[in-house]
């Protein structure tokens, strides 16, 4: 064979071999490289798509946290206002208990000065109806004589 035909077959094998690729090889290739292709811009849109949800997320989550701050000071003022006003209450009740405790102790006071008085009283008299009877050596009649006795209580 020479040189030529060499050619010839090397050229029609070839060719050959480009059919066959072109047709049993290439498609399949082409096709998993386009799936490919396809799964990783998924995969791309899918991972834009976590970026933006997560932006998302991170607002909301900043957004309650601000509220839930908002709502924390309120109520720690609110119980603030609310133990200054049981304060405020427990002062004025206290207020009011001492005034009674005050009064009910003058009062008292005043019963056992009332009662210490007429009790010196009763002594003095004793006292003087004893020292009168020394004086006079002879007995004085209490019963007999108490509209003197009680005379003589009042003035002292």
């Amino acid at each position: 064979m020479n040189l030529n035909a060499t050619l010839f077959v090397q050229f029609v094998v070839f060719f050959i071999l480009v059919f066959v690729t072109m047709k049993f090889v290439w498609p399949p290739v082409m096709k998993a490289l386009d799936e490919r292709a396809e799964r990783i811009a998924n995969g791309l849109a899918a991972a834009d798509r976590g970026k933006a949800e997560m932006a998302a997320a991170e607002k909301r989550i900043a957004a309650e946290l601000a509220s839930t701050r908002e709502e924390s000071v309120k109520r720690i003022a609110d119980a603030e206002k609310r133990a200054q006003a049981i304060i405020e209450d427990a002062k004025q009740t206290a207020a009011v208990e001492a005034a009674r405790i005050i009064e009910a102790a003058k009062a008292d006071a005043e019963q056992q000065v009332t009662r210490a008085r007429e009790e010196l009283r009763g002594q003095v008299a004793a006292l003087a109806v004893a020292g009168a009877e020394q004086i006079l050596k002879r007995e004085v009649n209490a019963t007999a004589h108490a509209d003197l006795l009680n005379r003589l209580s009042t003035e002292l």
